[in-house]
Parts: C-alpha cells; structure tokens; sequence
C-alpha cells in the first residue's frame, strides 16, 4: 500500500463489530466458479486421459500459453530423507528413493513452465515434504506470477518415519497465478485445512484421490482440462475421471 493511502473499514454496527457488506457484489466469496478456461488446440500427439511416457518439462514446454486452470504438481525429490541421511530407509522409502529423482534446478524449470501455462488466476497445486515447506518454497516461485495463497495437510492415518515427532502428514501448497482472487474461482468453501485419508493407491508416490477430487471440482468446471506433469501413480487421472474433468499429464516411468 502506498503512503498516505487510507484503508476504508465498514461501519460498525451498535455492539461495535464491523457491519457486513450490504450488496453481493462486495462478498468476499460466492458459491460456484464462473472462470471459464479459454479455448485451445493441443500439439500433434498429446492425448487427452491416457497414460503418457514424456519428461514433465519437455512436455509442459510444447503446451499452449496461458490456457490451463490447474495444474498438480508433486516433485519427485528426497527432502527429509537426504537432509537427515536415512541409511535404513525400509522397503517403502527404498522404492522411491529409486524413482528419477529432481535437482532443485530442475524443479524451478516445471515451475517455470506451470507459471507459462497457467491462465491468468489460475491455481498449482503443489506437493511438499515438511523440510521444503520449513525451508521455504518461495525461492522456487522467484521469477513468476505464481504465490502461495493456501496450505493444507494431509493426515495420511499412518505413522512415517522421524528422528524425533513421527511424521503421518503431506503438506499441499495452494498457488495461485496473478491476478490473485478467490470470489468466482475456488468454488467450494468447506474444504477443511487438515484432510484425513488413508493411502489406497498403488506405489511408493501415491497421493489421496479424495482431496485430489474434491479441489480440482473447486478449482474447475466440468469438462474443463487439468494437467499434471509428474503424475507418478496417476491418481490425478483417476481423480478427473471422478469429476468429469479432462486429464492431460505424463510421467517419465510411463
């Protein structure tokens, strides 16, 4: 806010609290999603709802400018495990450290392209571990019209591993694109912070098809196309099935 610049505050009422805004028009948020996404053709070769073999950041760069509501966005990298260098990783922790795993550098190029892609307003949903969320994920964003506007937890009703507290928690990043908005364009408003499901997908990647589901029926309308770069396990596919959405993503294991 600029110097000398005023805040204008609603007139309180006769116990003292503000008063709310009288017309609809000044609602800070209304039920339903009126953003439409714009019109597009795909490259020669990308399918619509299919499993692709493709790397994440050569595929996003072929894609159309500023057409896509949403894209997920789950980074294959070690996090905590590397920071406290695991040596007994068990079985589960084993298979994905064998996953293609990402350098910083590569994840700020999908970051890079998922800001190019974005229609104005729209959102990333962005996986992290609790060492980048601790870290800080706003070097990744440096550089583009993407920041955070959300979080929330996931309780995966299952105890992980930890030095000190046992970690049963994913952490989603809610990203916005300028210009940054939430009236008309996150649909749904009883989607709790903390969300409780229990992995049932297949693979050491595996995210909660339920949360998945229910923000991309907020963050969408039917019909409209949701892209994910990394899809791993391909649960976004399976939650755009759910949601009458069109999915468009790859993953470099196929």
């Amino acid at each position: 806010m600029e110097r000398g610049s005023s805040i204008l505050r609603p007139e309180p009422d006769s116990a003292g609290l503000p008063k709310s805004p009288a017309s609809p028009d000044r609602a800070v948020f209304v039920r339903g999603r009126s953003l439409p996404q714009p019109k597009h053709d795909l490259p020669k070769g990308f399918v619509r709802n299919r499993r692709i073999r493709a790397e994440g950041s050569r595929f996003l760069a072929k894609l159309p400018a500023a057409r896509f509501p949403l894209v997920v966005f789950d980074p294959q990298y070690r996090g905590v495990l590397d920071h406290q260098a695991y040596g007994n990783e068990g079985a589960r922790q084993r298979a994905r450290a064998g996953l293609a795993q990402m350098t910083e550098a590569e994840i700020g190029g999908f970051l890079y392209e998922i800001d190019r892609v974005l229609m104005p307003s729209g959102h990333l949903l962005l996986w992290t571990d609790k060492f980048h969320l601790c870290m800080g994920l706003h070097p990744w964003l440096e550089g583009t019209e993407l920041a955070i506007v959300d979080l929330i937890v996931w309780n995966k009703l299952r105890m992980g591993m930890g030095y000190r507290s046992r970690r049963v928690s994913e952490y989603l990043a809610v990203v916005q694109k300028a210009p940054r908005r939430a009236k008309g364009v996150w649909g749904a408003h009883d989607i709790p912070d903390v969300w409780d499901e229990k992995v049932t997908g297949a693979g050491p990647h595996a995210k909660p098809v339920g949360l998945q589901s229910r923000l991309i029926e907020s963050l969408t309308n039917p019909g409209d196309t949701v892209i994910d770069p990394a899809a791993g396990s391909f649960s976004v596919l399976e939650s755009c099935r759910r949601t009458s959405r069109e999915f468009l993503g790859c993953d470099i294991a196929g």
